[in-house]
C-alpha cells in the first residue's frame, strides 16, 4: 500500500525512516500535500496500485476526495479507494510528540489492514412520507421548510393553524406511534365532533360559539363548550360538526416522524431511525441537523446485520424461567426481545430486529455465552488488527501500550479537540505517546475477551473514552465489566490499574481528561501471547486467561480469585441437604455446565463451561443452588466433578433402582395424604413404574374406582 504522510507545515515532528522501517516501505515527507506538494498525491494517486492509498492526514479528507477525482487518468474511488489516518491530534501535536514515532507507525499500519468481510444486510425504503406532530403553528412553519422534498402529514396537538391549508391535518387523541424508518404506523382515535377532512375553515363556527370553545386548530374544546349546538347550524352546509359520531379508532403509515412535543413517544436512549424529536427548547442548530437529515432519507438504505444470534449457546430461558436478560436490559434501542415460539413454549428465546438495532454492540458484550456476537466487523478482524496495531508498536520501540477505545463519531471529535487544545495550550500534555486511540462504531461493542486479550498480547492497559452520546446504561454495564476484568488480572498478581472507564462531555473537559491521561503504566505479561481471537466468545476469554495465568508474576497463585457478581465466570454451591437430584437444573442449564450421570445418582459439574446465568438457581424446586463468581486457577476447573449425590433407592417390589432416597421421601411427603395413595396403595410410591402397574392390577386394591 502507497502511504503518505506530511508534516502540516513542520508542525508534526515526524521519523520518515523510522516509520518506514516499521512499515516496511519508504516514505517521504511532505509539508504542504494538501497544498504546494499536491501533485505528489495526484502521482500517487495514477501510479497504478491496484492497492488502496493511505493519506496521513484526516482534516483535508474531502480536498484530497475532489482533487482525485478531477485528476486525469486516476481511477474511481470504488476499483481504489483511498484512506485516511489522523497522526497529528493523536498524539503528533502534543508534549510527547517527538516520542510518538511507535505510535504513528502503529496507527499507520493499523489503517493499511483491509476491510472486514461483508456481512449480510437489511433494508430501509423511505418514500418522503412524513408525519409532523405538535402545536400546528409550529408544525406548519417547520412544514414550510420540508414540503418541497417531502409528502407531509400534520398532527396538531393545539395551537392556531394557518388560513391556508397546505397539508392534511389529523387530530385527536394519538394512541401509539411504533416502528422505523419507513414502516412507522400512527395510531389514534378521531374523537372530535369536528371532522378535518371535511372543514373549510370558514371561521364561522368560531364566530358562532359563545363560549369560544373552538379555536384556530378546528377542534372543539368539549371542556368549555356550553351545548349551544350554533356551531352545528353554521356547519350545515360543509356538515364538518357532528356531536352525534362516535370515535373512529384510525392508523396509517409514514417513513418518518417529526415530533415537536415536549416528551418523546419513544423513551429509549436510542431513537428509532427516521424519527426526531425537536421539543419546544431544541437549539437552532439542533433544529437545522434535523431539517437536514430529514431531507437526506428518501430513497432505499442498508445496514449490515451488526449481531449474529446462536439460540443454542442462548442462556435467556429453559424449562419457562427466564435466566439471563442482558442483552434485553442493555440495548438502549429496545431491538432486543424475548418471545417463546414453536412446539417447545417454554423455552424463551431473544429476538433481535435488525431494523431497529444501531449497531452498538453491547449486547455482544454483556452476553456471558457469546450467544450474541458482534459481526460488522467480527472479533475476528478486530483480533487481527489488535496484533496489527501491537506487534508494530513493540517493532517500533513502543513500551507500555494504551489502548484507548472510543465512539467513532463523538470519540474521535474529543480527541481531535485535545490534539488542537494541545497545541495551543502549552499546559496541556495531548494525547500521551503511549496510548493508541482506537476508534470504533460503538465503544460498548468490545468486550472483557477483547480487553484480556490485549493485555495478554502485550498492551499495558486499555481505557474507554465515553461521551454523552452513550447511554448512562451502557457506562454502568462496561464499569461493571471492567471491574470483572481487573480483578481478575489483580487476583493474579498483576500490579496496576489495567483499566478505566474515561468521562468526558466535550472539549468542555479536555483539561481534566489530560490530567486523567497522565497515569503509570500497569504491569504487563513478560512474554505476549499471538494467539488469534476466535469467533466464540468463551475460546478467547479462555486463550487470554490461560496466557495470563502462565504469564502470572505472583506464584504461587491463589486456588481460585473471587470475582464480582457481573462475572460470566464461577462456580455453583449445591445443599446437598436440600437437593433431591431431580436433575431440573441438568436440563436447564444452556452450557453443559451441569450434568448428570446415568449410571449412578449423581449431579455433576464442569466449572469452565458455567456461565453463571442463573437458570439452574432459578429451576432448581428445593432452592438448593447459588452461584459463586470465581475463577478457579486449579486443573479440576476443565473437569467434571460431582457436586451432589444421593444413595439409591430400590423398588420395594423388584429392587430395580428408580431414584433416590430423598426424592422418593419428598415424592411420598407430597403426595401421602391424597386419595390415591391411602393404606396399602401407599406402598406404590416405593415401587418402579412396571411394580405400580402390577400391584394395581393385582394387589388387594385394584377394585378401587379411581385406578
Amino acid at each position: 500500500m502507497t502511504t503518505l504522510i506530511c508534516n502540516c507545515n513542520r508542525t508534526l515532528p515526524l521519523d520518515a525512516s523510522a516509520l518506514g522501517l516499521a512499515l516496511g516501505e519508504t516514505l517521504v515527507e511532505h509539508s504542504t500535500l494538501c497544498r504546494r506538494e499536491a501533485p505528489a498525491f495526484q502521482r500517487a494517486v495514477r501510479d497504478g496500485s491496484p492497492e488502496p492509498l493511505l493519506v496521513a492526514c484526516t482534516q483535508e479528507r474531502r480536498l484530497f476526495n475532489e482533487l482525485a477525482a478531477q485528476t486525469e487518468g486516476a481511477p474511481s474511488p470504488e476499483s481504489r479507494p483511498i484512506r485516511f489516518v489522523n497522526l497529528r491530534e493523536t498524539g503528533g501535536w502534543g508534549r510527547e510528540g517527538r516520542q510518538a514515532a511507535p505510535k504513528m507507525a502503529a496507527l499507520l499500519a493499523l489503517a493499511q489492514l483491509p476491510d472486514p468481510d461483508p456481512v449480510p444486510t437489511v433494508s430501509f425504503r423511505s418514500e418522503g412520507r412524513l408525519l409532523v406532530i405538535g402545536p400546528l403553528e409550529r408544525a406548519e412553519a417547520l412544514a414550510a421548510r420540508l414540503d418541497d422534498a417531502l409528502e407531509l402529514t400534520l398532527f396538531a396537538t393545539g395551537g392556531a393553524g394557518r388560513q391556508e391549508r397546505r397539508h392534511p391535518v389529523l387530530a385527536g387523541q394519538l394512541r401509539r406511534l411504533s416502528g422505523r424508518l419507513g414502516a412507522f404506523e400512527l395510531e389514534w382515535s378521531a374523537n372530535n365532533p369536528v371532522a378535518l377532512d371535511l372543514c373549510t375553515r370558514c371561521n364561522a363556527c368560531i364566530d358562532a360559539c359563545p363560549e369560544g370553545a373552538i379555536g384556530l386548530d378546528y377542534q372543539i374544546d368539549l371542556q368549555a363548550c356550553g351545548g349551544h349546538r350554533d356551531c352545528v347550524r353554521v356547519c350545515e352546509a360543509a356538515g364538518a360538526i357532528d356531536f352525534q359520531r362516535a370515535p373512529q379508532s384510525q392508523s396509517e403509515r409514514f417513513d418518518l416522524v417529526l415530533d415537536l412535543r415536549e416528551t418523546p413517544a419513544f423513551s429509549q436512549h436510542q431513537k428509532p431511525q427516521g424519527y426526531f424529536h425537536l421539543p419546544p427548547r431544541a437549539d437552532a442548530e439542533t433544529q437545522l441537523a434535523a431539517l437536514l437529515s430529514l431531507r437526506d432519507q428518501v430513497g432505499e438504505f442498508e445496514q449490515p446485520r451488526f449481531v449474529q444470534y446462536q439460540s443454542r449457546l442462548c442462556a435467556h430461558g429453559r424449562n419457562g424461567k427466564t435466566g439471563c436478560s442482558a442483552c434485553i436490559d442493555i440495548c438502549s434501542a429496545s431491538a432486543i426481545s424475548s418471545r417463546s415460539s414453536g412446539a417447545d413454549k417454554a423455552r424463551a428465546q431473544i429476538h433481535v430486529d435488525p431494523h431497529l438495532c444501531a449497531g452498538c454492540g453491547a449486547c455482544s458484550t454483556v452476553c456471558p455465552s457469546g450467544a450474541l456476537s458482534y459481526a460488522y466487523p467480527s472479533l475476528t478482524h478486530q483480533g487481527d488488527k489488535l496484533r496489527r496495531l501491537l506487534s508494530t508498536y513493540a517493532r517500533a520501540g513502543g513500551r507500555d501500550a494504551v489502548l484507548l477505545l472510543h465512539s467513532d463519531e463523538a470519540g474521535s471529535r474529543l480527541i481531535d479537540d485535545w490534539g488542537r487544545a494541545a497545541r495551543l495550550d502549552r499546559s496541556l500534555n495531548g494525547v500521551p505517546a503511549r496510548v493508541l486511540p482506537w476508534p470504533l462504531r460503538h465503544v460498548a461493542s468490545l468486550g472483557i475477551e477483547f480487553w484480556l486479550s490485549a493485555i495478554a498480547q502485550g498492551a499495558s492497559q486499555v481505557w474507554l473514552l465515553t461521551t454523552d452520546a452513550e447511554a448512562p446504561d451502557y457506562r454502568r454495564a462496561l464499569r461493571e465489566q471492567l471491574e470483572v476484568a481487573q480483578s481478575l488480572l489483580t487476583g493474579l498478581g498483576y500490579a496496576g490499574e489495567h483499566f478505566r472507564l474515561l468521562q468526558a462531555r466535550d472539549a468542555r473537559d479536555i483539561v481534566a481528561l489530560d490530567a486523567e491521561a497522565r497515569v503509570a503504566p500497569a504491569q504487563g505479561v513478560r512474554e505476549p501471547a499471538r494467539f488469534a481471537l476466535q469467533a466464540d466468545k468463551r475460546a478467547t476469554l479462555e486463550m487470554a486467561l490461560e496466557h495470563l495465568q502462565r504469564q502470572a508474576p505472583r506464584l504461587p497463585l491463589p486456588s481460585a480469585i473471587a470475582l464480582p457478581a457481573a462475572a460470566p465466570l464461577g462456580s455453583v454451591r449445591v445443599d446437598a441437604d436440600a437437593c433431591t437430584l431431580c436433575l431440573s437444573c441438568v436440563s436447564a442449564c444452556p452450557a453443559g455446565a451441569l450434568q448428570d450421570n446415568p449410571g449412578q445418582p449423581q449431579l455433576r459439574f464442569i466449572e469452565k463451561n458455567c456461565l453463571q446465568c442463573g437458570l439452574c438457581a432459578r429451576t432448581c424446586p428445593e432452592q438448593a443452588i447459588t452461584l459463586e463468581p470465581r475463577l478457579l486457577l486449579e486443573p479440576s476447573r476443565r473437569e467434571l466433578r460431582v457436586v451432589a449425590e444421593q444413595p439409591v433407592f430400590r423398588c420395594i417390589r423388584c429392587s430395580t433402582p428408580f431414584g433416590t432416597e430423598r426424592g422418593i421421601a419428598a415424592m411420598i411427603a407430597r403426595l401421602g395424604a391424597h386419595p390415591m395413595f391411602q393404606g396399602a396403595a401407599a406402598d406404590r410410591l416405593k415401587m418402579c413404574g412396571d411394580c405400580r402397574v402390577i400391584d394395581i392390577h393385582t394387589g388387594a386394591e385394584s377394585r378401587i374406582t379411581d385406578l
